[in-house]
């Protein structure tokens, strides 16, 4: 059944609701975590599938949706300048996505690699889940996010949010099938009932919406110091994209990184993620969980994604849900995202181990301890309204070593490496598929 239905077949239809479920999670965290509205983020999820299937010709079963690599940059963008310069930036950097794509049209897929080789990535990736830390361990401690408010009880929180925790890693760990894809959904309705029964759950706005409510978009506004701190965070999930089209085009048996190309991928991800941040949702990425899915159903039909957009489009205009959403406490998410971080750090690490990055040469070394000192210790540079922190300051700083260091033995001109770390965590998934 890899290619076998059409658009109005019901077992097509039937899939892609499931897809939905399989992505619901983590894409809802996302902007419950830095304010958005999630809501909007369903439609811009959606929206922004569409529009990669469109650029992309309907030829990859990919569903995009909201990007964890931008929860820091967007949560310290909307405290220091609002959502709507927020927005704008972000609007900035989806545009050097589409630049990046032209880039890779002309000079060929390798030129990432060069720009961006595992010595590069796997520190970056580790920063982004180790410095989003502190906020997991506040939320399941029962504080704000920056830890100087109490929102919880102490003893309640920790409760909720254990058990959140608990949920998600013995669904991870233990889990068969499609069941094992759907850790963080089983985390946060096992900790949203846990929380409910402890009376931790407010439910008034949720009485009060109509049950049909256009979602609350906001639209962009144009500072610089936000688009020239956020532009920078655009190298992570580049080549956090490139991993995910190896990885379909490994579950499909397609190369996609020829047909339809990795230019047409790239500037489909940075139009996906254009159209979020004109409507105020957070950037879109292409997600894994699904694709995981895709090899556990053997589906390969792109109308199944057609399908997931549509039902989130649809749900994202229910008013009662959108609110029901944030109605879920933090602990609840603050359990599953101790795991959730944690697990982003290790795929950085993993980056760097099985690309062999080799920590006794001198270049090396110094590229990932100034990256991780820079991004985990808060480095800022700059004064008045411009300064670069985080992911956008320890990026930039490891792509400028890697460029201006003594150079490393050549590298070939492809993505072996990145093929090579894919294969590994494909291998490792259809191990677990065995009974």
């Amino acid at each position: 059944m890899s290619q076998a239905g059409g658009f109005w077949n019901w077992k097509i239809i039937l899939i892609g609701a499931q897809m939905l479920f399989v992505a619901f999670g983590a894409m809802v965290l996302m902007p419950l975590l830095t304010g958005l509205d999630p809501s909007v983020a369903l439609f811009t999820a959606g929206l922004g599938t569409l529009l990669f299937q469109w650029i992309t010709r309907r030829s990859i079963p990919v569903f995009l949706a909201s990007s964890f690599v931008f929860v820091a940059p967007i949560s310290h963008g909307v405290e220091q300048w609002g959502v709507p310069a927020t927005m704008g930036a972000l609007l900035c950097t989806a545009v050097v996505y589409v630049i990046l794509g032209a880039l890779v049209k002309w000079r060929g897929p390798g030129f990432l690699h060069k720009l961006m080789p595992p010595v590069v990535t796997g520190p970056i990736i580790m920063v982004i889940g180790l410095s989003l830390a502190p906020t997991a361990v506040n939320f399941a401690m029962g504080l704000s996010g920056n830890g100087e408010t109490a929102l919880f009880p102490y003893g309640e929180a920790l409760l909720v949010a254990m058990i959140s925790l608990l949920t998600t890693m013995l669904v991870a760990t233990l889990g068969h099938g499609l069941f094992r894809l759907l850790p963080i959904l089983c985390g946060v309705l096992t900790g949203y009932l846990t929380a409910l029964f402890m009376g931790m759950v407010d439910f008034s706005a949720v009485g009060q919406a109509s049950w049909l409510a256009v979602p609350t978009f906001i639209a962009p506004t144009f500072y610089w110091p936000a688009i020239l701190f956020m532009v920078p965070v655009a190298l992570a999930p580049a080549i956090e994209h490139v991993g995910d089209v190896l990885a379909i085009s490994n579950v499909t048996g397609k190369d996609y990184i020829r047909k339809p190309g990795l230019h047409r991928t790239l500037t489909g991800d940075g139009v996906a993620s254009m159209a979020a941040a004109l409507f105020g949702g957070p950037p879109n990425t292409t997600y894994s969980e699904v694709t995981g899915a895709v090899m556990l159903t053997r589906v390969f039909n792109p109308v199944v994604m057609t399908w997931t957009a549509i039902f989130a489009i649809t749900l994202a205009f229910i008013g009662k849900f959108g609110l029901l959403l944030q109605s879920i406490p933090t602990p609840v998410m603050g359990g599953i995202l101790i795991l959730m971080f944690g697990s982003i750090a290790s795929v950085g690490m993993n980056t760097l181990i099985k690309a062999q990055v080799d920590l006794h040469a001198q270049r090396n070394l110094v590229i990932v301890a100034v990256t991780l000192i820079f991004g985990i210790g808060g480095m800022v540079m700059g004064n008045g309204d411009f300064t670069l922190q985080g992911i956008s300051l320890c990026g930039l700083v490891a792509v400028i070593l890697n460029q201006v260091l003594p150079a490393a033995p050549e590298q070939a001109d492809d993505l072996h490496q990145e093929q090579a770390f894919v294969d590994d965590l494909l291998d490792h998934a259809r191990e677990k598929k065995q009974p």
